[in-house]
């Protein structure tokens, strides 16, 4: 370890002469944005404030732009379980549309990426993505597989016309998963751990330019079906009415009304274990006012959901209906003594309906039967401070109290059966999980800062502290009480070469684990123990990124993830892959 530390020093130390640049955390599908973006026509002020440029006008005849956006501190970056987003690292301001990469590592990785787009003369743009990435897993770790694979194939239309833009995407994936964390059992080679998880996602976006009555409509929709038979449909609307920028006398204080108006409904179907099944018809209704002087301004509004719910399972023996009316705060304000110094606060809430797809996407391990209950934030207060120091120190701290009901969290499963024999399904080793819920209090507190000491170099960070007081369970299992991330971008050489670092750290988390001890007798049968308070290790994950381009059309990149080898696990019994090379080229045209 101490020679691991060593080494890292030391590159450290030489890269801090040419800064960092900062890569996003390790995703195997692209999270490409397929909105298109106004072009030539900007829409009215409203209360979302305007981020000025580094360096400003006088400094610079090509202002640099950059922005915070409001993320999570907590990244999602697993290595082995092909999640999280891209690695790739990206020149700033010389996106192309029309691209094909290829990569290879070890751990028998291989990338393929390719987007493709033409625009026509009625300013009509067409194009297709394509995504493929593969891993071999952990042989040397687990005598079983353990590879993976992910696959997203999409196409996509986008209009812009003389009030609006259009967009119209349509996409497909493939995730072949296994259930590889076994910890309590030794089965054969040869056992069948496999999850198939297919999703077929179409979505419609138009945005009107002027905020003026209505804004912009939504439409998304979802079909996911697994290896399990697993079946969920997903499809919600969602419109903004809006009339911003109105006067109010000669106070120099602008209205903006806002009226968003949504309907959501899914459908969840599971055919194992208990037969699950959910329907879940969402309608929200939310009201506000902004009123705004300069940078300082005061939003009141509410939140209305009418929620009709209907559950079954085997273990219910029937079907339970639920309608419930729920009503959420909204009110947020910010008093801007000076750029530098805006001190804000708030109080929010909503509701949340847990789906199959969203929990797959946080945890790829659970079992294809899930009792799903929507999450009810009754409030959440917050308060903070944020600024933008001479335009190159920008910072964001906040603190948060908050009540919710429903907690969602999840919990390993046990075997699903006792039977002294290993001749057992995919997700019977003790090695899923399933969603618990519970009611609680939740204290947060969390920042962000970015800081451009040069026009080409960029560094940031982020950190989150989040405790859970809860009303049954003792702790929230698998979520860590504090994760941070630091990152840097540094571009040199004419900007024909790009750095990148980016570490990812995280607390010790809570778990539940299960120790099953065979009886070796016929007729006999497993017995096993819970350990409710069992840990899984905190874990720091320093990744590093290169790409240098020959010409305007090629260049080459270099990927390093988890660089300190460190074993963790994502979750119990799942270890992630150890230190990863990936390198490749890309060709854009």
């Amino acid at each position: 370890m101490n020679r691991k530390i060593q080494f890292l020093s030391i590159l450290f130390l030489g890269f801090s002469q040419f800064a960092f640049a900062q890569i996003k955390e390790e995703k195997l599908i692209l999270n490409k944005k397929r909105e298109p973006e106004v072009k030539k026509i900007e829409k009215k002020k409203t209360s979302v404030e305007t981020i000025k440029n580094y360096p400003p006008e006088e400094k610079s005849q090509n202002p640099v732009k950059y922005t915070i956006t409001d993320v999570p501190a907590v990244s999602d970056f697993k290595t082995s379980t092909i999640q999280g987003q891209d690695v790739t690292p990206k020149f700033e301001g010389t996106a192309q549309n029309n691209y094909l990469q290829f990569g290879m590592g070890n751990f028998g990785k291989i990338l393929a990426d390719a987007n493709i787009s033409k625009t026509l003369e009625n300013k009509l743009e067409v194009g297709a993505d394509f995504h493929f990435l593969s891993t071999l897993g952990l042989k040397k770790e687990y005598a079983w597989d353990s590879k993976q694979s992910s696959t997203a194939i999409g196409a996509y239309l986008n209009s812009y016309g003389e009030k609006g833009k259009f967009n119209l995407n349509a996409q497909y994936g493939l995730d072949n998963n296994r259930y590889y964390g076994i910890y309590a059992l030794e089965p054969a080679a040869d056992v069948d751990l496999k999850q198939r998880v297919n999703q077929f996602k179409v979505n419609g976006y138009y945005d009107f330019y002027s905020n003026e009555i209505l804004n912009d409509v939504r439409v998304k929709s979802s079909f996911l079906k697994d290896h399990f038979d697993a079946q969920e449909n997903q499809v919600s609307i969602l419109a903004n009415l809006s009339k911003h920028a109105v006067e109010i006398g000669k106070s120099g204080v602008n209205l903006n009304a806002d009226l968003g108006v949504g309907l959501e409904a899914v459908k969840s179907e599971f055919a194992i274990r208990d037969k699950n099944s959910s329907n879940f018809f969402n309608t929200t209704l939310d009201p506000k006012v902004t009123f705004r002087k300069g940078d300082s301004y005061l939003m009141l509004g509410s939140t209305f959901s009418f929620l009709n719910a209907k559950n079954s399972s085997d273990l219910m023996g029937g079907e339970v209906k639920n309608n419930k009316t729920y009503w959420f705060p909204q009110a947020e304000f910010q008093f801007a003594a000076a750029k530098e110094f805006k001190f804000y606060g708030g109080v929010d809430g909503g509701l949340k309906l847990n789906t199959y797809g969203d929990l797959l996407q946080a945890n790829p391990f659970i079992v294809s039967d899930q009792f799903l209950k929507p999450t009810e934030t009754k409030y959440h207060f917050y308060a903070g401070l944020r600024g933008d120091i001479d335009e190159t120190f920008k910072y964001d701290f906040s603190a948060g109290y908050g009540k919710i009901n429903n907690i969602m969290f999840f919990q390993g499963n046990d075997l699903f059966d006792n039977t002294y024999t290993l001749n057992r399904s995919a997700y019977n080793f003790a090695n899923t999980f399933s969603a618990v819920y519970d009611d609680g209090n939740v204290s947060d507190i969390k920042g962000s800062v970015q800081y451009f000491p040069l026009e080409n170099l960029i560094l940031d960070g982020e950190v989150k502290f989040t405790k859970y007081d809860l009303k049954n369970y003792k702790d929230i299992y698998n979520v860590p009480l504090f994760n941070a991330s630091i990152g840097a971008k540094y571009t040199m050489l004419d900007k024909k070469l790009l750095l990148g670092f980016k570490g990812i750290f995280a607390s010790d988390r809570t778990t539940n684990s299960f120790a099953v001890e065979g009886v070796a007798n016929p007729g006999m049968v497993y017995q096993s123990t819970e350990n409710r308070n069992d840990k899984v290790g905190g874990y720091a994950d320093l990744n590093l990124s290169a790409e240098y381009k020959f010409h305007k059309n090629f260049s080459v990149f270099a990927i390093g993830n988890n660089l300190l080898n460190s074993n963790y696990q994502t979750y119990k019994g799942y270890k992630v892959l150890g230190a990863q090379i990936l390198g490749g080229v890309k060709i854009t045209f």
